[in-house]
């Protein structure tokens, strides 16, 4: 691990922490304006929803330009938007029409970050250093998202609701600087000028020809949809039903990231001792299974330790598929397959935190976890099988580019 990869470490870890703070607070602006799970609900659903319809074309465009410089941009954005919010609330002109504007543009950024992120990674480490490299990664994300963002953003909130949207914007800037001091070569090299069109068409023919990719992405976007029926209600779940105040809430997230920190860090370390098949299968599952036992019991400590079981093993999960995706795509395609394949996987998460809304107003947000839970579980099985069948591929994969390296 060189100095480029350690400067997009720390530009990753400020970049998420202002992503953590943005996840706790614009749910808690919501919850001051209205207490409908479903309006909520959409709020968190229109962060994902650019993901439904750019996903593909960003990972186009990060494959033709600078993909440092793409990311320093869409956080400049990012800080732009939330400056003008702040002004918003402190001026008293917020309204939930605004917070799911705001939502929706920092999805739009989001889309270009994130591609170019996971494509940068790759040309700042060894092949032999990915699975290393995306631990390190996801942990960030993890401590930046959950373990301190979002308890920062709620304590904020609670002393002024502006005050963590100037942090925010300050964060994205500071990450947006710290991107740009990378050193490297960020720009695909390509042997003939093509159209956008024509890019993305080759990015999905090679994801749709590709057995293994194409299998996983069904069964892990379903697995995403099952997860993401809870994302929209957790806050009211945590007021309501676990009966925990603001800074509880905070508490409950900071918790659940000690789990995905542990879980990121850990990943590495499972997929050795017993193996991807069964440490990606196991991971899955067991995510799902803390869902479903959250539903059943809610009393508040529990709820926290079932959260961090959750967290964690999905932050092992994540770690694990972004390594195999990484072997598995070429680096000049790399940008416009990841954005085809998080349009399935990201694209179905507002169409569950809808679905999560509706249920909870029809049944109950107790229900919504059990429901997701046994959803969850069974997109579990169906990765661990497909992993199964392609073990001998996926090895080889891992294998080849072991090789690479030396």
């Amino acid at each position: 691990m060189g100095a480029p990869f350690w400067r997009l470490f720390a530009s990753s870890g400020v970049s998420n922490l202002s992503d953590g703070i943005v996840v706790a607070v614009l749910p808690l602006l919501a919850a001051t304006l209205t207490r409908d799970p479903v309006a909520v609900s959409l709020l968190g659903s229109l962060a994902f929803v650019p993901w439904l319809l750019f996903a593909i074309p960003a990972g186009a465009l990060v494959d033709r330009v600078n993909r440092r410089t793409a990311m320093a941009v869409a956080n400049s954005l990012r800080a732009v938007l939330l400056v003008a919010l702040a002004v918003l609330v402190v001026t008293d002109r917020a309204s939930i029409a605004v917070l799911y504007a705001v939502a929706f543009l920092l999805g739009c950024n989001e889309t270009i970050y994130d591609n170019a992120a996971r494509a940068v990674l790759p040309l700042v480490i060894r092949r032999s250093q990915l699975e290393r490299g995306n631990s390190l990664l996801t942990t960030v994300e993890s401590v930046g998202n959950i373990f301190l963002g979002a308890p920062i953003g709620a304590w904020l909130f609670a002393l002024g609701a502006s005050i963590p949207l100037w942090g925010n914007a300050a964060g994205y800037l500071l990450a947006a600087l710290l991107i740009l001091t990378v050193s490297g070569r960020f720009r695909v090299a390509r042997a003939e000028p093509t159209t956008m069109r024509h890019d993305i068409a080759a990015g999905l023919r090679w994801l749709l020809r590709h057995r293994i990719l194409r299998m996983l992405m069904v069964t892990t976007g379903f697995a995403g949809f099952a997860q993401s029926l809870t994302n929209g209600i957790l806050v009211l779940f945590a007021l309501q039903n676990l009966g925990l105040s603001e800074r509880g809430f905070g508490i409950l997230l900071a918790v659940a990231g000690v789990g995905a920190v542990l879980g990121s860090l850990l990943s590495p370390v499972l997929t050795k001792f017993f193996g991807r098949t069964a440490a990606m299968g196991g991971c899955e599952i067991g995510g799902a299974a803390a869902l479903l036992l959250m539903g059943l019991w809610q009393q508040p400590i529990a709820a926290a330790v079932l959260f961090a079981v959750s967290g964690g093993a999905i932050a092992a999960f994540n770690v694990q598929i972004m390594s195999v995706r990484q072997v598995l795509i070429p680096e000049e395609l790399f940008g416009r397959v990841q954005g085809a394949y998080r349009t399935v996987i990201w694209g179905g998460i507002p169409l569950g935190m809808l679905a999560g809304g509706g249920i909870g107003a029809w049944l109950g947000l107790p229900a919504v976890f059990v429901i997701a839970g046994v959803l969850g579980i069974a997109a579990g099985v169906a990765s661990w099988w497909v992993l199964q069948r392609s073990h001998r591929e996926i090895a080889e994969a891992f294998a080849e580019h072991d090789q690479s390296d030396n």
